[in-house]
Parts: C-alpha cells; sequence; structure tokens
C-alpha cells in the first residue's frame, strides 16, 4: 500500500477562465491541475462574482452543501454553494456565493472606480464560507494555498476558531502574495467585525480600526505557515513584516512562472511544509 495522497485546498480571489486572464487568474487555473497531476488532490474556491456568466460556465447549485446561514454584524446572510468543472483539467471549482455580498456585477470596486465599503465582510464571508463547506465534504486539507487579498481572514480563522475541529487539526497554510493589495480602508470597524468564536480581540492587533487590505495582508502573514511571493510588487510593508516573521518564504520567480516550472517549485514548498 502507498503512501496516502496528500490533500492541498486552493483558496483563490480569481481564476481563469471564471475571470479575464492575468498572473494571478492564470496561476490559480493551472497550479491545480498542475498538482494534482503530481499526485496529491485537489480542491479549488473562489467567490462567485457577479460577472460571471453561470449559463456559459455550466455553474449549478450543490444543494447539500447550501442552506447555511453566516451572521455578520448581526445579519444572517445565507451562504449559497455552486459548483462548475474545468473538463480540460478534470478538476471542479467551488462557488462561495451569497446574494448581498456577491452578485453586483463588478469584483472590489464600482463603476466609477470607488472600492466597495463592505470589502471586508466580504473577506470574511469568503473565509467562513469556505471553511464551513470543507468541513461539509469531510475532506481534510494538508495545504491550503490562499492566493488574493480577499482570501486573507482565512489563516486567521484557520488557527483560532476552527483550531479544535478535526479536518483543520494538521492543516498548514500557505499565502501567496500578489500586487492586489488594496490600500483603501475595509469595512467599517472591521477589526471588530472580524471577531468570531474564539477569535479576540487580542489576535488581531495588527489590526487599527481603520484598516485597509495592508494591514490585513500582515494579519493573514502572521497566521501562515509559509509565504510564496506571486508577484514582483508585493507591497513593501507586507514584504517587510514576512521577513521580521522569519517564515519559509518561497521568492518570486518570474522566469519559472513564464515556463510553468513554478508548479514544481510550488509542490516542493509544500512537500517541505508537511515534513
Amino acid at each position: 500500500m502507498g503512501e496516502t495522497a496528500k490533500k492541498i485546498l486552493f483558496v483563490n480571489a480569481e481564476m481563469f477562465p471564471y475571470l479575464p486572464e492575468s498572473r494571478m487568474a492564470n496561476i490559480c487555473r493551472y497550479l491545480p491541475q498542475g498538482i494534482q497531476e503530481r499526485h496529491k488532490e485537489i480542491r479549488a474556491f473562489m467567490p462567485r462574482y457577479g460577472c460571471i456568466n453561470e449559463r456559459k460556465n455550466q455553474l449549478h447549485e450543490v444543494i447539500r452543501l447550501s442552506g447555511m446561514n453566516i451572521i455578520i454584524g448581526d445579519v444572517d446572510r445565507p451562504l449559497v454553494i455552486k459548483v462548475a468543472s474545468i473538463s480540460a483539467a478534470r478538476i471542479q471549482v467551488y462557488f462561495i456565493d451569497n446574494e448581498d455580498y456577491f452578485r453586483r456585477k463588478q469584483i472590489y470596486r464600482d463603476e466609477h472606480g470607488k472600492f466597495f465599503a463592505d470589502n471586508g465582510e466580504r473577506a470574511i464571508f469568503y473565509a467562513r464560507g469556505v471553511l464551513e463547506t470543507v468541513k461539509k465534504l469531510r475532506w481534510a486539507p494538508d495545504i491550503i494555498h490562499c492566493s488574493g487579498w480577499i482570501t486573507h481572514v482565512l489563516p486567521l480563522y484557520l488557527k483560532k476558531a476552527y483550531k479544535e475541529d478535526p479536518i483543520f487539526a494538521h492543516s498548514k497554510i500557505v499565502l501567496s502574495l500578489f500586487d492586489d493589495t488594496p490600500p483603501e480602508p475595509l469595512s467599517p470597524g472591521f477589526n471588530n467585525t472580524i471577531l468570531y468564536g474564539a477569535v479576540k480581540p487580542k489576535d488581531v492587533t495588527v489590526l487599527p480600526d481603520q484598516a485597509s487590505g495592508i494591514e490585513l495582508a500582515k494579519l493573514a502573514t502572521q497566521y501562515a505557515d509559509g509565504i510564496i511571493l506571486g508577484s514582483q510588487d508585493v507591497h513593501p510593508d507586507v514584504h517587510k513584516y514576512c521577513q521580521e516573521l522569519g517564515l519559509p518564504l518561497l521568492p518570486y520567480d518570474g522566469a519559472s512562472l513564464e515556463d510553468g516550472s513554478y508548479i514544481d517549485r510550488y509542490n516542493a514548498f509544500y512537500d517541505d511544509l508537511l515534513k
């Protein structure tokens, strides 16, 4: 009997072909396929932004996973889970959906370029939605790989609010940092809204009253087990914070992203963290 395949959960901000091609969207599309081809089990998630054409991409609701309500700021918000397949890659993608947070046609900014006031709440909903769905799937990931700023609440919740859950007992967090960190303030009172379960104010001291995406990235780094630099333009304050924490760090390598060899680099990084 061979060793049981390691399980890698990809929590993505964006993913091609559901959003237009970009450095991040392409990595989030081809990395899960490449890791699966290297004999690991994978699951992939992203938000169901309103600009995603459900009919074209053949999204459909997974009734057995939907139906839960997530309370944010004293408001119950239904969690809807949808799924689609990338047949060429033999992978399924799970979508976190909610009418209030993810049905608008724009992603993070309105048609005038203004940052949505509830983006912090959307990040909270996404993190909890992913973790609750993985619990329902009864699929225990060895690595949870977060890519994109809207995933940055998840490391905190995994290590604090879900640390006693057997599904996540041995999960390690890999955080890919890109150049998408928003400098604008997140939702008003975000440093209080983010408190959930066992998460206490002392766990989020890096967040000021008017927390921006930069402070949220630092918070995510604080609770990560390893960092991958997915862009050469990661915010300098965030990059410096990573170095100060002394976490295992995989440097940016543009050539490997161009020729596809980054998949082997990332796979080896996972293996090192799991030793």
